[in-house]
């Protein structure tokens, strides 16, 4: 895999179809079976990054940025950085496709601790801080049509995380034909949303021209509101962790990062439009649900009602695909011998990594007893996101110079300023939300830093092997 075959340098500028045979396309031992089409792995992503963040977020954002005009070039700072992002992915996924994303890029660009760190942190951080995040905003935007208190609103959230992590237990493609369908309703309510609010909506244009209160915006008080918005973006790499799973990956796997994130991009700007058409931006600081309170303007309270409803749907709709792929990260560690035993079983019946998926549960669970507010568990996760993704972009380069020869189906187009650029805006991210946020910041570090014992424990126990010794093992299922 380190040769340099003919040509193997030669920029391209898209995906190509090449035979899967020519690169090493799973793990050995991966049991998981293709089940994802390029339609399915695009809804995957659309499905992830869309969910409470459109609606619950823009409150905080304008709150930091209380000008229509930094409202949404936050909005759009969070697009590209992202799709800087998925650039950078897209190369990494296509020319490793297996289970486990970032997990696996760190590994083979630095060293097996560095992909277990990045994993540890992902799985017990990111994507269970994420489930853990979406579970109490379902339970926050039922409250007030179920009056619940406190202990009751920490119950439902527990209830559903257990109930999407048993329908996940059941199959992926029970799971991917649900979230197909959920996804699909819920463009285009956001689509129908926009256009019935700006052309028979009671709003006023003037809004949208009208910069706001508030004093002058610093470049501290713009990092610190990238934290939302990039956890409104949350999701955009899902695909990189199931793509072992993905017909065709080194050809899907880029296609469906591009084509879900362009898809959220658009909803997500007209969406904001929508919003501050329907309220002044000094209305809007501050507001726990813009979604609902702009339906209510626009619309009457009817419209308030039924938003709040349309929430509740969009939050089951994220929770259910960011269920799906976290377990992914540790089932690939597992594969490694660096994790928990039994960890890398595959169901018999169901084919899905169901013991990976369970200690996901217990782990989001967790997260809500020793975080209960919205707004600690978003800003603890978003730190760890921009880590993640930092560390991403710092293993493309590495792999450029360590494996110059090795075949790479897609290449990240602005290679390198376009990466640099994403690292740079990332760490500057990272230093305005240490400064701004530093339990949260703090807290995720040290999630980080506590797999570090089990890295060496794994290791003394023998069950560190390479990924060529378990060659010998049958050939996965297709």
């Amino acid at each position: 895999m380190n040769g340099r075959p003919e040509g193997s340098d030669r920029p391209r500028a898209s995906v190509v179809s090449e035979p899967d045979v020519e690169l090493d396309d799973r793990h050995p031992r991966d049991r998981l079976r293709r089940e994802l089409r390029l339609g399915d792995a695009t809804m995957l992503v659309v499905a992830s990054v869309i969910g409470s963040g459109i609606f619950l977020t823009p409150g905080a954002i304008a709150e930091r940025l209380p000008y229509v005009e930094w409202i949404f070039a936050a909005w759009i700072a969070g697009g590209l950085l992202s799709l800087a992002g998925a650039l950078a992915n897209a190369e990494l996924g296509a020319m490793f496709p297996h289970a486990g994303g970032d997990y696996v890029y760190l590994r083979e660009a630095f060293h097996p601790g560095a992909g277990f760190a990045m994993g540890w942190l992902s799985f017990f951080a990111i994507f269970a801080g994420t489930i853990a995040t979406l579970a109490a905003g379902f339970a926050g935007a039922v409250t007030p049509f179920l009056a619940l208190d406190d202990a009751e609103q920490l119950g439902l959230a527990i209830a559903v995380t257990v109930a999407f992590s048993a329908l996940n237990y059941l199959g992926v493609r029970t799971s991917a034909r649900l979230n197909n369908v959920l996804t699909g309703a819920k463009v285009a309510a956001l689509v129908a949303f926009v256009a019935l609010g700006l052309s028979i909506g009671q709003g006023d244009l003037g809004h949208l021209a009208t910069g706001g209160a508030g004093g002058a915006v610093t470049a501290s008080a713009f990092g610190v509101a990238l934290s939302p918005v990039l956890f409104s973006y949350l999701g955009w790499n899902a695909t990189v962790y199931v793509a072992s799973e993905i017909h065709e990956p080194r050809r899907n796997l880029p296609r469906s990062l591009f084509l879900g994130l362009g898809v959220c991009i658009a909803v997500y700007l007209a969406m904001n439009v929508a919003y501050l058409y329907a309220i002044p931006v000094a209305e809007m600081r501050g507001l726990d649900n813009v979604g609902e309170a702009a339906a209510r303007a626009l619309f009457g309270e009817g419209g308030g009602r039924a938003v709040a409803l349309f929430v509740i749907l969009s939050i089951l709709g994220t929770l259910n695909a960011t269920v799906l792929v976290g377990p992914r990260i540790a089932y690939a560690m597992a594969l490694d011998g660096r994790f928990f035993s039994g960890v890398d079983r595959v169901h018999a019946a169901h084919h899905t990594p169901h013991v990976a998926i369970a200690i996901q549960a217990v782990v989001a669970i967790g997260l809500l007893l020793a975080l209960r507010s919205f707004p600690s568990i978003l800003d603890f996760t978003t730190f760890g996101i921009v880590v993640a993704t930092s560390l991403d972009t710092l293993a493309l380069f590495a792999l450029r110079w360590r494996q110059p020869g090795r075949p790479r189906p897609y290449r990240a187009w602005g290679y390198p300023v376009v990466p640099a650029l994403y690292l740079a805006a990332n760490l500057a991210i990272a230093g305005a939300m240490i400064d701004a946020r530093p339990e949260e910041s703090r807290a995720c570090l040290l999630v980080m830093a506590a797999g570090l014992p089990f890295y060496w424990l794994f290791g003394r126990l023998g069950r560190g092997r390479p990924a060529a010794e378990e060659a010998s093992d049958p050939p996965p299922a297709t």
